[in-house]
Parts: structure tokens; C-alpha cells; sequence
């Protein structure tokens, strides 16, 4: 097949009065460009596939966790690795894996990245160990990282219609929530029916469908002078947010908080390292100078935190429905779909109140609802009612589609378009560190507070008592073997503990998004977004 390679549109700039008016209103809809053709629609569906099988990989794995915690009986620590080192890697690679793209081609590392994808999902699927479930997720994140950088960089290439474009950017970003939505319902079912390595399975024929699509409805494209690619900078991206994350994760477990301080230190002075360097390269591999944009700067902060609160919430809430409530995994999944479809809807709606209300208001406010379904879960216990669950995440889903679909306008929108690569490459790394920091601070204050609010009856021996404190699937599993009236002690103080922890978890949650309305008020109020 002869390849077709497409010119780099984010590489052309408008008239200079046209750039002004989009960093003064990026809301304002123009309609520039030709129109795209239904081949072109039809790529967009193909990059939606790829949209949705990282997507479902951040949240199918939530609802295996009770089974995994049974099978493979990870440490408290490892399970949250389990769940972590697939963003870790995803977020740490993703600048990288756009330059690389830029030099081979952004269809063809997307093809190779879907072939690696699909091969190591069967790796995962089949691992005996928490240690070799964590290997295949890591290299799950290496070759995701080769997926998403080239899903936006093609799109942009696709539709060269200015409000063509932006519909094609709010489905792509509608994608995210869908396979949000897809995950807990596609993988509880399989859970049902099937082994917990199934849920892995599911990537392999969306995986198929993309490759047999994607070589004929998608053009390639490069940048013809992408720079010289820092290795240095790359080292230091992927070793400070590494560092960071295991810091976060060595406090949680207690006992180790010189050792803790000690990387997060370290983790700091890397990333002041890896800034600097950009700072001051001729071709820096991350363009810090776009930070200098208030609305910019806001959009990613608000994004970030956005998803931080969706992927936290959804990570303690699945272990709730199925271990405190006992809800089957299908079943729970059923109950955390308003959240999710309110996300989408609201994301969607987003786009006809930007042209009635300023971003300044509608971020900080997207941002306030998701607080509010925080402080609302703060509420539950070992016997809460589920609808309290569901109207709490109902809210944060309605504010985080609000402000996430937003954030993802503005962030494009409010640089130049020979910087539009850049800054979705930001852009989808602020999503990935969101989704990271989301199960490591706040799955790391569930641990703590599970850990130290644990009593375990008398009667249990010192083993089943530490393997009772690593996490509540493990407590039910001891519970269950010593039976009698000592198990269902154990098994009410488990699931006391660990509700209180997720009362806890909620309370951190709201404090961070009250924190990020704070910063996107302050950032915004000056601008004219």
C-alpha cells in the first residue's frame, strides 16, 4: 500500500490578529479550513478505539481487585503498584513516545504500539504473581504511551475545519468517559463468568478491529524538523515522577517516613533538574514557557485535579460496593454508571454553556461539584445505603465531564497552533498524572487509615493478623478461614475500618478540589477566557 504522508498542521500560523483573538477567547467558535470528508469521520472512529482501550484499562482493573487480592495475594503496597505503574509508565513516557512519533511518524508508532499493546494484554492476563501482573502492567503503560500522543496529533491532521475540529476534540474526549462507563459493566460481567485475567482479554479485539482500520482510514503524518531527541530529559522526566510516587507510597505504609521524605526530596530536586534543562535546550523536549499562559496554566492544573478525583474515587468506591456492601462486580459496576454517563452528558453540554459563561466561571464550578460529591461521601459506613454512594459520584461525575471537556478546549485553544502539539502532550500527561496521583494519594491516606483504624479480635494469630492489615480482601479471607464468631468480628472491624478510611479518603479528596477551585479562580479572574 502506498503510504500518504500529510503535512504537519499544528506547525501552521494563523494571522496574527485571528492567534490574538483565540488567546483572548478561546471559546469563540470560527470556521476556518475545509471541511473533512466521511473517511475522515470514519478516523476519527478508529482513534476513539484507541481512546477507549486506555480508558477501560485505567478502570476495569478497579473491579478485579477483590479477585486478584484472592488469587495472587499481593501486599497492601503491591496492589496499589498493580493499579499505579500502569499511569506511572503511561504519563512518564508520553512527551517522549510524541517525539518519537514526530520523527517515525505518528501512524506508524501508533500501529506498533497497538500491536505491543494487544500482546502484552495476554501477558497480563495469564500472570501467576503480583510481581509478574505488575511487570505486564508497566509495559502496558510503555506501549500506551505510544498510543495516545498520536490520537490528538492525527486528529488535528484530520480535521482541518476549525469547529469541525473542536466536535471531533470533545468525542475524543467524551471517549475517556466511555470507556470509563464500558470498564466496571464490560469487566464485572466478566468477572461473573469468567477468571480475573479476562479483563484483559477485552483489549485484544478492539486491538484487532484498530489494526485491520487504522492502516487504510488514517494518513500519516510528521513534523519535517521535530529537533534532536534529549535522552537526558527523558531520564529525568520518568526518575521524578517515579521517585515522587514511591515517596507518596512509602509514607502511606508507615513505619518508613525518613525513608519516605528521603524520595520525595529526591523526586523534587529531579523534576527542578528536568525544568531547568527545558529551560534552557534550544529544542527542549516539554516547552515550559507555555506555562506562562494563565489560562493554560489553570486548564491543566483543573484537568489534573479533575481526573486525580475520578480515578481516586473510583478506585475505593469498586472495593466498597463489592467487599463492605457486597455487591457482585457486575452489579457494582450497574451502580456506578450514573457517575459516568453524567460525565459524558455533562461534557457534552459543556460546549453550548462556554457560549453563554466564561471559563473562569464554569471550570471553578465543575471543579465545586466534584468537591461536593466528595463531602457527601464522607458519609459512609460498613452499612450506608448505596444511593448514598451513587449520589455522591453522580456528583463528582457531573463536574469533573463540566470541567475536564473544558480545560481540554482552552488548553489548545490558548496557545499558538505551531504550539498545539506541545500542549496536548501536556495536556494528555496532566490526564495520565491525574489518574496516577488519583489511586496514590488518596489509595495511599485509604491504606493508612485502613491499616491504623484496624482492631483485630482476640483469637487471631499474629500471621492472620498482618495478613488481615494488608487490605480488606485479605481480612475477609482470614475472616473466613477462622469462621466462628472470632471471623465475623473480623469481618465487621474490617469493613468498619475500611469505611472509615474511605470517609477519610473523601475528606482528602474535597480538601484538593477545594484547593483547585482556589487556583483556577485566582489564575482565571485576570483573564478574559
Amino acid at each position: 500500500m502506498r503510504e500518504t504522508t500529510l503535512p504537519d498542521t499544528t506547525a501552521r500560523v494563523p494571522h496574527a490578529a485571528t492567534q490574538q483573538s483565540q488567546l483572548s477567547n478561546p471559546t469563540t467558535p470560527t470556521d476556518e479550513g475545509p471541511k473533512a470528508s466521511v473517511r475522515n469521520w470514519l478516523g476519527l472512529a478508529v482513534l476513539m478505539l484507541v481512546v477507549l482501550v486506555v480508558s477501560i484499562d485505567n478502570t476495569v482493573l478497579s473491579f478485579a481487585l477483590p479477585e486478584i487480592s484472592r488469587e495472587l495475594h499481593p501486599s497492601g503496597t503491591a496492589l496499589l503498584w498493580i493499579i499505579d505503574i500502569y499511569s506511572l509508565v503511561l504519563a512518564g513516557l508520553l512527551v517522549t513516545m510524541g517525539t518519537l512519533g514526530d520523527r517515525i511518524g505518528r501512524r506508524k508508532l501508533l500501529l506498533i504500539g497497538a500491536i505491543g499493546f494487544g500482546a502484552v494484554s495476554v501477558y497480563a492476563a495469564f500472570s501467576t504473581s503480583a510481581e509478574h501482573l505488575i511487570a505486564a502492567r508497566a509495559l502496558l503503560g510503555l506501549f500506551g504511551a505510544t498510543l495516545m500522543p498520536s490520537t490528538l496529533a492525527l486528529l488535528r491532521n484530520l480535521f482541518l475545519n476549525d469547529t469541525e475540529r473542536r466536535l471531533a476534540i470533545a468525542i475524543w474526549a467524551a471517549g475517556f468517559s466511555a470507556g470509563a462507563a464500558l470498564g466496571p459493566i464490560v469487566g464485572g460481567w466478566m468477572l461473573e463468568h469468567y477468571w480475573w485475567g479476562s479483563v484483559f482479554l477485552i483489549n485484544v479485539p478492539v486491538i484487532a478491529v484498530l489494526l485491520a482500520t487504522g492502516l487504510f482510514l488514517l494518513p500519516e503524518s510528521r513534523d519535517p524538523n521535530p529537533g534532536r531527541l534529549d535522552w537526558t530529559s527523558v531520564f529525568l522526566s520518568i526518575a521524578a515522577m517515579f521517585t515522587l510516587v514511591y515517596g507518596i507510597k512509602t509514607l502511606a505504609a508507615g513505619g518508613q517516613a525518613p525513608a519516605g521524605v528521603a524520595f520525595l526530596v529526591g523526586g523534587l530536586a529531579l523534576g527542578y533538574l528536568f525544568v531547568r534543562r527545558q529551560l534552557r535546550a534550544e529544542n527542549p523536549m516539554l516547552d515550559m514557557h507555555l506555562f506562562t499562559n494563565r489560562v493554560f496554566s489553570a486548564s491543566i492544573a483543573a484537568n489534573l485535579m479533575s481526573v486525580l478525583a475520578m480515578a481516586g474515587m473510583v478506585y475505593y468506591l469498586s472495593q466498597y460496593l463489592q467487599l463492605v456492601l457486597g455487591y457482585s462486580p457486575l452489579n457494582a459496576g450497574f451502580y456506578l454508571l450514573p457517575g459516568l454517563f453524567a460525565t459524558i452528558a455533562s461534557g457534552l453540554f459543556a460546549v453550548r454553556l462556554a457560549n453563554r459563561f466564561p471559563l473562569r466561571v464554569l471550570i471553578p464550578v465543575g471543579l465545586g461539584l466534584s468537591m461536593l460529591g466528595f463531602a457527601t461521601a464522607t458519609q459512609l459506613g460498613a452499612h450506608s445505603s448505596v444511593w448514598l454512594l451513587v449520589g455522591a459520584f453522580f456528583m463528582v461525575g457531573l463536574g469533573v465531564g463540566l470541567a475536564e471537556t473544558l480545560t481540554n478546549d482552552a488548553i489548545l485553544a490558548s496557545v499558538p497552533p505551531h504550539k498545539a502539539g506541545a500542549a496536548s502532550g501536556i495536556s494528555e500527561t496532566a490526564y495520565e498524572v491525574g489518574a496516577l496521583l488519583g489511586t496514590a494519594i488518596l489509595g495511599s491516606v485509604l491504606t493508612a487509615a485502613y491499616r491504623n483504624g484496624l482492631t483485630v479480635p482476640e483469637g487471631v494469630s499474629g500471621a492472620d493478623s498482618a495478613a488481615a492489615h494488608e487490605t480488606l480482601g485479605g481480612a475477609l479471607d482470614v475472616a473466613a478461614g477462622i469462621g466462628g464468631s472470632v471471623g465475623d468480628q473480623l469481618t465487621e472491624a474490617a469493613k468498619v475500618a475500611f469505611s472509615h478510611g474511605a470517609d477519610l479518603t473523601s475528606m482528602a479528596g474535597a480538601v484538593i478540589l477545594l484547593g483547585a477551585v482556589l487556583i483556577t479562580v485566582i489564575s482565571l479572574r485576570k483573564s478574559h477566557a
